[in-house]
């Protein structure tokens, strides 16, 4: 008793002593194992901050991708603002030596320069230049002159110490011939002319009537004339009469006086008369008036110093431009002087000047109307007799005749008196009178 399994109990009785057959080997069959939830080793749960800021994914919007869009095409435009300034401090410094490289070009070109000519170029970097105080050079071109306008016999400017030519000079009109072209034209008009009926109808169709109506001659079969000449005794209204040609016409009027034909170096006085009638053509219809021609004009003769010889040259220049192998054209040439004997032949010959025209002193009947011209204005008397000096014997001038009224006019303005009286005009009379003939007297300096 006692003696058995533990526990009291019968082996046979456990279902673990449970002898397998061969009925259950038959009955299981093979199933394969589930395949694993995950690959790889197993994360852990986060817990803390980081899993509370972790954001979840979210599927963008079609509002969302457009700002996306907006927001990229700013950031190109801030990469090319980027690029532009990165540029520009780049670039700075070129243009920084740029300005210091023009301010050496300022200082190399100096103050002041010469002013020449170009004779002939060499090559590309040298050229032969004269200038009109001295000999030629063979100088340098610098490299910032414009060679394509460089030609020989054009104005440069030249370097005042070593001659390099640094400039062109553009306008090649000399400045003395822009002086002589006359932008204001005169107040003189032909009303103002005392008598010279005759004189005026000459100028009119030897000057005016080509101009305005070229046909008529044309129709006529006739070529108009080239220019006229004024001569006379001083004070007739030489001068006067080309101021109311000028007042009158509508075309270019250029005064030149015969003493400015002169010049102090070689070749310029003959220069200047070509630059005058170049100007002339170029301005056409046009005007030229020489007043004082026996200054360059006078008659040739074996001359013994350079200055004459000069003189000479410069006429013989104006005689090829008044009848030249070239045609003048619209230009019209009005000369004056009161000395027409000791003009050249070659100058007054017909083909150069066509038309003479006299001034001689003024008759009875000129003389009152000048009287009436300079006494239009004036405060006379009531007892002016202005007939006792028409017709008196005495020689007068216009220019006398003005003297006289302006001298009378002084002499009642030095008593203080408004009005002028007969015994002004005697006084004013004797006196020009006096200047015109005795001049100084005799032994006053003795």
């Amino acid at each position: 008793m006692g003696q058995g399994t533990p526990g009291g109990l019968n082996r046979q009785g456990m279902p673990g002593d449970r002898k397998p057959d061969g009925n259950d080997k038959k009955d299981k069959k093979f199933e394969p194992a589930a395949p694993p939830a995950r690959v790889g080793r197993k994360q852990r749960k986060q817990k803390g901050p980081e899993a509370a800021a972790r954001l979840p994914v979210v599927t963008p919007h079609t509002k969302c991708k457009l700002r996306l869009l907006k927001l990229e095409r700013v950031k190109d435009y801030l990469l090319m603002e980027e690029e532009f300034v990165a540029n520009q401090e780049r670039l700075k410094p070129q243009e920084e030596k740029a300005e210091e490289d023009r301010s050496k070009v300022d200082d190399l070109r100096g103050s002041p320069m010469s002013v020449g000519n170009l004779e002939e170029l060499i090559d590309e970097n040298h050229a032969i230049v004269s200038s009109s105080v001295g000999p030629e050079y063979y100088v340098g071109i610098l490299s910032f002159v414009d060679k394509d306008q460089l030609e020989p016999g054009c104005a440069i400017l030249m370097h005042n110490k070593v001659l390099s030519v640094v400039g062109l000079l553009q306008d090649e009109v000399d400045p003395m011939v822009s002086v002589m072209k006359v932008e204001k034209a005169p107040l003189e008009s032909y009303a103002d002319i005392g008598g010279l009926d005759a004189q005026i109808q000459e100028i009119k169709e030897a000057v005016e009537l080509p101009l305005t109506h070229p046909e008529l001659y044309e129709d006529i079969g006739i070529k108009p004339p080239k220019g006229v000449i004024l001569y006379g005794e001083p004070g007739t209204g030489k001068t006067l009469l080309a101021k109311a040609v000028a007042n009158s016409t509508s075309a270019t009027f250029l005064r030149v006086v015969g003493s400015e034909l002169i010049q102090k170096y070689l070749g310029d006085g003959p220069k200047l008369v070509r630059e005058l009638f170049r100007v002339a053509d170029d301005l056409s219809p046009s005007i030229v008036f020489i007043d004082e021609i026996d200054a360059v004009g006078t008659k040739r003769y074996d001359a013994h110093s350079g200055g004459e010889r000069e003189i000479q040259r410069t006429m013989l220049e104006l005689l090829n431009q008044l009848d030249g192998f070239d045609s003048r054209g619209d230009v019209k040439v009005i000369l004056a002087t009161n000395r027409i004997e000791s003009l050249d032949p070659a100058l007054l010959r017909p083909g150069r000047i066509d038309r003479k025209i006299e001034f001689p002193l003024p008759d009875i009947k000129t003389r009152r109307r000048i009287f009436q011209i300079h006494t239009s204005r004036m405060t006379l008397a009531d007892d002016v007799n202005l007939e006792e000096f028409v017709m008196t014997k005495d020689e007068f001038s216009g220019a006398d005749i003005k003297a006289i009224c302006t001298e009378a006019g002084l002499l009642a303005l030095r008593e203080r008196r408004m009005k002028v009286t007969h015994a002004d005009f005697k006084k004013a009379k004797d006196k020009v009178m006096f200047k015109k003939k005795e001049g100084v007297p005799e032994g006053l300096y003795m």
